[in-house]
């Protein structure tokens, strides 16, 4: 019988999470049944999404329940297997959770076959956040080139790649991001036309710097995080242009919303612009990752695509370093390095 430590779910946030809303424990795993595997957890994702599961509130997805463990993509080996295509050694990634181990059924996982790129990059350019970044371009936005395209959180999971895409595809990339050396990496590194750093300055200034790197205006938009960023990007939206609404993480603890632009502004803005705005959630589009994969694999292989993780060491440090995450204290992928690749 295998232990497993995790980190659970103790109480729910009331705005701001705090560490208080999680605790750690260690408890016995079940044997594999029959179609089971059991995995020794090596890399943990943490993705802002995960907030919204903490609340009990109707959404896309169930909340998490108290005192179950948290939410969260993984990769890990495969210890044990009473699952056909499955032996002991795989290397596999899915959304096991906060924990160490965990005994789980084969079709909750993917196999990751001859890894083209470090294990870490399957929960990011190569996963899930790599995955929503290829599909609000190319499947949302539905990206031309010549046109333009800002991004939010330019330089996070989602952002970073699909800056890099756009500009593959012969797009002008703009970036809104979160500090000044968040905006050098947007463009030094990933390559963005411009990027902006809402920080250093308000909604109306921010929406004046936007139209002075779009003169021509934006023709997708791909959002990941709403507050003062939506409202300085609308009024820069070009005819017929595409937003792609991914996230919206400045909104998550509920800061901010009763200063929101009003409804009517933005529902004028959609109409007379003729603007498309689409919601979209990766795991609508999981049976595209082989085509993703096919795409987007070499040229992370060939070092084509810059890859910046942000990294702690051990579950215990999960939950800090999610509230980390959700402040924009993060630069790069958030990840929990839980331990030794095979």
């Amino acid at each position: 019988m295998t232990d497993a430590t995790s980190i659970v779910l103790a109480s729910r946030p009331k705005g701001t999470p705090s560490q208080d809303n999680f605790r750690q424990e260690t408890h016995a795993l079940p044997a594999p049944g029959d179609g089971e595997i059991l995995v020794r957890v090596i890399w943990l994702s943490l993705d802002p999404y995960m907030r919204g599961r903490m609340d009990d509130a109707k959404s896309y997805a169930a909340p998490v329940e108290l005192d179950a463990v948290m939410e969260g993509g993984v990769v890990g080996e495969v210890l044990e297997s009473r699952a056909e295509g499955l032996a002991v050694g795989d290397i596999v990634t899915g959304s096991l959770g906060w924990t160490t181990h965990a005994v789980a059924r084969a079709d909750a996982v993917r196999k990751i076959d001859d890894p083209v790129a470090p294990l870490s990059t399957y929960l990011g350019v190569l996963g899930m956040p790599g995955l929503t970044a290829w599909v609000g371009l190319n499947k949302v936005i539905e990206m031309q080139q010549g046109e333009t395209v800002l991004i939010s959180a330019a330089t996070g999971a989602v952002g970073g790649l699909a800056g890099q895409l756009a500009k593959a595809k012969g797009l002008r990339a703009v970036g809104v991001a979160g500090g000044a050396d968040k905006c050098a990496f947007a463009t030094d590194t990933l390559g963005y036309d411009a990027c902006l750093d809402h920080r250093a300055t308000d909604a109306a200034t921010l929406r004046d710097q936007i139209g002075k790197a779009a003169p021509d205006g934006i023709d997708g938009y791909f959002e990941n995080v709403g507050g003062k960023t939506l409202e300085a990007v609308l009024p820069n939206m070009a005819m017929n242009g595409r937003i792609a609404v991914c996230g919206m993480i400045a909104w998550y603890n509920g800061k901010g919303i009763d200063e929101a632009m009003p409804l009517p502004a933005v529902w004028r803005t959609i109409l007379t612009q003729r603007l498309r705005v689409q919601g979209f959630l990766a795991p609508d589009h999981f049976h595209r990752f082989p085509e993703f994969i096919g795409e987007v694999g070499p040229l992370v292989r060939d070092g084509r695509i810059a890859v910046r993780e942000d990294v702690a060491e051990g579950l215990d440090s999960a939950p800090g370093k999610f509230l980390e995450m959700l402040e924009g204290g993060n630069f790069g992928k958030t990840l929990v390095w839980v331990g030794d690749d095979p």
